[in-house]
C-alpha cells in the first residue's frame, strides 16, 4: 500500500520570490524522503492551487494525502482556511481521505535557522556589536498567535543574553520601526532585526524598510529553505500519515 502523499500547503503570494522559496524548500523534503510523493500548494495568489494539486493526485491514483500547513502560527488561516480547503477537497472526491495537521509552528530549533540568517546580515553589513534584538512576524487578529511570537522572541533573547522585542508587519503592534526606535530611547545603538517569515515577499519587505529607516543596522532574510525547515514538515507528515491509519 502507498504511503499517504504530502501536500505543503503555503499560503501564496504575488511575489514570485515566494513560490521560489518554497519550491526550494520542497526539493529540500524531496531530498530526505525520495520514496513519498510530495506536492506544493497554495491556498491563493499563487499556483498551484490546493484543489488542483488534490486533482492530481486523485488522478495518480492517491486516496490518502496528507496536508501540512506551512504557517508558522495558529492563526486565521490555519483555523478557518486550511479546514475549509480540505473539505471542500473531500466533498469533491468520494472516498478520498485527507488529513490536515498542525501547522508548522514556532520550533525552538528554528531559533538555529533564525541564527544562521542573522550572521549573513550581520556579516554582510559588517556588524560585529548587538545590544538589542528585533524579531519580526506577520501578526495576526489572533493573540494567541502573537503571544506565541512574543515567548520565542524571550526564549532566543535569553540564548543571547540581549534584550528583543517581537514586532509585526500587520495586525498588531508594535511595528519593527517602533520597535528598534524604542531601543533606540533606552540608549541602544546596535539593533538588528530577525524575519520570523517563511518565504520573501510584501510584509517581510515591509518590516524590514521600517526597520532599516528606524536605524537597525542589519534585517536578515526569512528562514527559507533550510534542511531543519524541511524536517519539521516531514515531522508533521509522520503524525498525520499515522493519523490515516484505521484503529
Amino acid at each position: 500500500m502507498a504511503a499517504p502523499a504530502l501536500v505543503a500547503l503555503a499560503h501564496g503570494s504575488r511575489d514570485p520570490r515566494s513560490a521560489a522559496t518554497i519550491k526550494s524548500l520542497i526539493g529540500e523534503v524531496r531530498r530526505l524522503r525520495p520514496d513519498l510523493r510530495i506536492e506544493q500548494a497554495f491556498l491563493e495568489l499563487a499556483k498551484p492551487g490546493f484543489q488542483q494539486t488534490v486533482d492530481k493526485l486523485v488522478k495518480a491514483g492517491f486516496d490518502e494525502i496528507v496536508v501540512v500547513p506551512l504557517l508558522l502560527t495558529e492563526a486565521y488561516h490555519a483555523k478557518v482556511d486550511v479546514p475549509a480547503a480540505v473539505e471542500a477537497a473531500m466533498g469533491r472526491h468520494p472516498g478520498l481521505k485527507v488529513r490536515s495537521t498542525g501547522v508548522l509552528g514556532l520550533e525552538t530549533a528554528f531559533l538555529d535557522v533564525l541564527d544562521i540568517r542573522m550572521r549573513e546580515a550581520l556579516r554582510a553589513a559588517r556588524v560585529r556589536e548587538l545590544d538589542a534584538l528585533v524579531l519580526a512576524a506577520a501578526g495576526s487578529s489572533d493573540a494567541l498567535a502573537n503571544q506565541s511570537v512574543a515567548r520565542l522572541a524571550r526564549t532566543w533573547g535569553s540564548r543571547h543574553k540581549l534584550p528583543v522585542t517581537a514586532a509585526f508587519a500587520s495586525a498588531t503592534p508594535p511595528t519593527t520601526g517602533e520597535a528598534v526606535r524604542a531601543f533606540r530611547a533606552q540608549g541602544k545603538r546596535h539593533i538588528a532585526v530577525a524575519s520570523l517569515f517563511l518565504a520573501p515577499g510584501f510584509l517581510p519587505d515591509r518590516a524590514a524598510e521600517l526597520a532599516v529607516e528606524a536605524g537597525a543596522v542589519a534585517v536578515s532574510d526569512p528562514l527559507g529553505a533550510h534542511p531543519e525547515v524541511a524536517r519539521t514538515i516531514l515531522a508533521r507528515y509522520a503524525v498525520g500519515a499515522v493519523e490515516l491509519v484505521p484503529v
